[in-house]
C-alpha cells in the first residue's frame, strides 16, 4: 500500500512539474543534456519523497489482531482432592483347610459355584468314628437309664448314696464322650465359612488331605469389597468415617462411589502415614482382590469460588501470575488486558482464583500464548 501511494504521489509531482510554466520538464532537461540542472532536479525530488515517507510512517499504523477463545467467569463449588493409589481387597477371601486328615470321600462343589454360609462342601473319611459314636451313644443311654433308676430309689431312701453318685458320674462321663466324638466327627465335614463363590478347587475326590499351604479350595465373597491405602500424616483430622471417596478402577475404566469405613490409629514411623479402608459397592461383581484403584478424597471445599482453567494462568518476569481478560468487549471483539491474580488450590485442571477476577469477567482461554497487552481480540 505504501509503495502504491508513493508512486501515485510521484506521478502527480512529475505531472505538476510538466505543467509548470517556470520549470522545465525532465524530458527537456535530458534533451538539453544539462547535467547540473538534472542533478538539482534529482535532489529536489528526493527531498520531497523523504517528506512524503515521513508522513506515511505516521499515518500507516499497523494494528495487531488475534483470534482467541474466551469464557465468562462464574462462581461455582470448588472441590480439591487428595489423590492416592490403593489395592482392592476383601476380608472374606480365604483358602479352606481340612480340620481332619484323611481321604476326601466327598466333594460337592466346583470352581465358580455360589455357596451359602454353612453349606457342606465335602467330607473326609472319619476312620470309624461313626461306629464309635453309635457305641458311645448306647453306653450313654444305658448310663442314663441306670442313673434315673438309681435316683428313683434314692428319692425313696432305698439304696446307698454312693450308688446314686456313681450312676450320676457314669452318665455324665458317657455324655461327655458322646459330645467329644461328635465334635471330632464334625471336623470331617467341610462347610462354607461364609456365603461367596468357590474361586478355585485344588483337590480331587479320593485324595488324602491334610492342612497345608495349598489347602482344599479358595472361597471369595465379592459383596464386601474395600480399598486399602495409606495417607500422609498431615491429613490427620481431615478424614473421618463416612467421608465420600471417588474410586477409579484403572483396569475397568470405571469410577465407583465409596465411603471411608476405617481410619488407622497408628502412624508408620518409616513413611509418616496411616492406613484407611474405603468400602466400595460391587453390584456387577466386577471388582476383584488386588486390583489397582486410584482414590480421590475431598480435602477442601470452597463454595461460590471463582475457578479458571489452569493452562490460562501465566507468569511474568517478576514471577507474578496473570491472566488475560477481554477489555471493552462488544460480543465479538475487544482488547487484551493483563490482570494479576492470586491463585489457590488446583484440581481437575482448574485453579481457584482468590483475588484479581470477578464474576462475569471474560477471560481468554485459547490462544493466550499469542497475545499481548492491548492487542485487538476477535472471538
Amino acid at each position: 500500500m505504501k509503495k502504491i501511494i508513493l508512486l501515485s504521489v510521484l506521478s502527480l509531482m512529475l505531472f505538476a512539474c510538466g505543467k509548470g510554466e517556470k520549470e522545465q520538464s525532465i524530458d527537456s532537461l535530458i534533451s538539453s543534456k544539462n547535467v547540473k540542472a538534472l542533478q538539482e532536479k534529482k535532489v529536489a525530488l528526493q527531498a520531497e519523497i523523504a517528506t512524503i515517507e515521513e508522513a506515511l510512517a505516521t499515518l500507516d499504523v499497523k494494528v495487531d489482531e488475534a483470534l482467541v477463545g474466551v469464557t465468562t467467569v462464574k462462581d461455582t463449588v470448588f472441590n480439591h482432592y487428595l489423590e492416592v493409589q490403593g489395592n482392592v481387597d476383601t476380608k472374606e477371601n480365604i483358602v479352606i483347610q481340612p480340620e481332619y486328615s484323611g481321604t476326601l470321600t466327598s466333594l460337592t462343589v466346583k470352581a465358580g459355584q455360589r455357596v451359602s454360609k454353612g453349606q457342606i462342601l465335602g467330607r473326609v473319611d472319619d476312620a470309624g468314628m461313626s461306629q464309635q459314636l453309635a457305641s458311645a451313644e448306647n453306653q450313654y443311654q444305658l448310663a442314663k437309664t441306670t442313673y434315673e433308676r438309681q435316683k428313683n430309689l434314692w428319692d425313696k431312701k432305698i439304696g446307698s448314696e454312693i450308688q446314686y453318685l456313681q450312676a450320676q458320674t457314669q452318665m455324665v462321663s458317657a455324655q461327655k464322650a458322646v459330645s467329644q466324638i461328635k465334635a471330632q466327627l464334625s471336623k470331617t465335614v467341610i462347610r462354607a465359612p461364609f456365603s461367596g463363590t468357590i474361586d478355585e478347587v485344588f483337590v480331587e475326590k479320593g485324595e488324602v488331605v491334610a492342612p497345608s499351604a495349598q489347602g482344599l479350595m479358595r472361597i471369595v465373597n465379592l459383596g464386601n469389597m474395600y480399598v486399602s491405602t495409606t495417607i500422609p500424616e498431615s491429613y490427620i483430622g481431615k478424614l473421618k468415617i463416612g467421608d465420600q471417596v471417588d474410586v477409579f478402577l484403572t483396569s475397568l475404566g470405571k469410577t465407583y462411589k465409596g465411603k471411608v469405613r476405617q481410619v488407622g490409629s497408628f502412624i508408620n514411623p518409616n513413611n509418616r502415614s496411616f492406613g484407611i479402608e474405603v468400602s466400595v459397592p460391587n453390584p456387577e461383581n466386577l471388582l476383584r482382590p488386588n486390583q489397582v484403584a486410584k482414590l480421590k478424597i475431598i480435602d477442601y471445599v470452597s463454595k461460590d469460588a471463582i475457578v479458571v482453567p489452569t493452562g490460562v494462568i501465566q507468569e511474568d518476569a517478576n514471577h507474578d501470575q496473570f491472566v488475560f481478560v477481554v477489555d471493552g468487549s462488544n460480543g465479538k471483539t475487544g482488547k487484551a488486558k493483563k490482570v494479576l491474580v492470586k491463585t489457590g488450590k488446583s484440581s481437575d485442571n482448574v485453579t481457584e482464583i482468590l483475588s484479581g477476577l470477578s464474576v462475569n469477567d471474560v477471560i481468554v482461554t485459547d490462544g493466550v500464548n499469542n497475545i499481548s497487552e492491548g492487542m485487538k481480540l476477535n472471538f
